[in-house]
C-alpha cells in the first residue's frame, strides 16, 4: 500500500525494498553482467548517448563502479541468480537530485524532462515537472516535427518521449535528445539549464555539456559511469519498471519535499 504523506528516510528505504524498487530487484545477475560486458565491448546501445572511448573496456572496472554506486554484488565469480540495488544508495541519489532541483527552483531555470522508460517513469517525471513549474521554472517545450530512425520525438505531460506506431517507445538511444537540442539551437532558442531524464536522454544531455540528472537500473551502467566521470551530475539507482508505477509515488514525495517543492 502507498505510504501516506511524505515518508521519512527509514520509511522510504523500507518501501523501496518491499516494492522491489531497490533491495532484491527483478533484474537477474546474468542480465547485469551481460550489459556490463556489452558496454565494455563498445556496443553503443549500452553507452546511453555517451561517448566513452576506450576508457571502460574492462568489464571488471564497470562492475566495480556498479558495486560502489548501485550496490550490486561485487564478486566477479557471482554470475547467476538474484542481484541487488542498495536502497540507501537510492535515497542518497534522491538527496543529491533534490539539491539540484532546489537550485533550479531558486534560479527559476529552464528544465527539460524526458524518459526512455515511459511505462515506469513517465509519471515520476511529470510530477517533478509540475512541482518545478509551480516554483517558477520554465518547463522546456520541445520543437514540433522531430524524429529519429526509431520514431517521432513527442512531448506528453511535459515529458519528452519517443513515439512509434501510436505507442510510447522504450529506448536507450541518445538520438532523441540530440534531435531536441539540435532543433533548439537551430531555432535560436536557449538550451535547458537542467535535464531531468533517464537512459540516453540523460546521457546525451550530459555529453552535450548540460547539467543532467536521472534514474538508472542496475543493468544500465552508462549513467553511473558518467556520474563517476562528472558528465552526469546525479544517477539514482532503482528498478526503472516495477509492476505497479504507483509504487514510485512515495519516492517522488520524498524527492520533492527534500527539494523544498512540497
Amino acid at each position: 500500500m502507498p505510504i501516506p504523506g511524505i515518508p521519512s528516510r527509514a520509511e522510504l528505504v523500507d518501501h523501496l525494498v518491499k516494492t522491489r524498487i531497490a533491495g532484491e530487484v527483478a533484474t537477474p545477475r546474468e542480465n547485469n553482467l551481460s550489459h556490463y560486458r556489452q558496454l565494455a565491448n563498445g556496443n553503443r546501445n549500452y553507452w546511453l548517448g555517451l561517448e566513452l572511448g576506450d576508457r571502460w573496456s574492462d568489464e571488471q572496472d564497470v562492475l566495480a563502479v556498479m558495486a560502489e554506486r548501485v550496490g550490486v554484488n561485487d564478486d566477479p565469480e557471482y554470475r547467476y541468480g538474484q542481484d541487488t540495488i542498495d536502497p540507501e544508495l537510492t535515497v542518497d541519489g534522491l538527496d543529491r537530485m533534490a539539491a539540484r532541483l532546489r537550485k533550479a527552483a531558486e534560479g527559476r531555470q529552464r528544465v527539460l524532462f524526458a524518459t526512455g522508460h515511459p511505462g515506469g517513469l513517465l509519471d515520476v517525471h511529470r510530477s517533478t515537472a509540475a512541482a518545478l513549474r509551480t516554483a517558477g521554472c520554465e518547463i522546456v517545450v520541445i520543437p514540433d516535427g522531430l524524429r529519429t530512425d526509431e520514431g517521432y520525438v513527442w512531448q506528453v505531460a511535459d515529458v519528452a518521449v519517443l513515439e512509434h506506431g501510436a505507442t510510447l517507445w522504450h529506448t536507450h538511444s541518445g538520438e532523441p535528445m540530440k534531435a531536441i537540442l539540435t532543433a533548439l539551437e537551430r531555432e535560436g532558442r536557449p538550451l535547458p539549464d537542467l535535464v531531468v531524464a533517464d537512459h540516453g536522454w540523460a546521457g546525451y544531455a550530459g555529453r552535450h555539456g548540460i547539467d543532467s540528472v536521472g534514474y538508472a537500473d542496475c543493468n544500465d551502467p552508462g549513467l553511473f559511469i558518467a556520474e563517476s566521470e562528472g558528465t552526469v551530475q546525479v544517477a539514482v539507482p532503482l528498478d526503472d519498471h516495477v509492476v505497479t508505477p504507483r509504487h514510485y509515488d512515495p519516492m517522488v514525495a520524498y524527492l520533492l519535499a527534500a527539494a523544498g517543492l512540497e
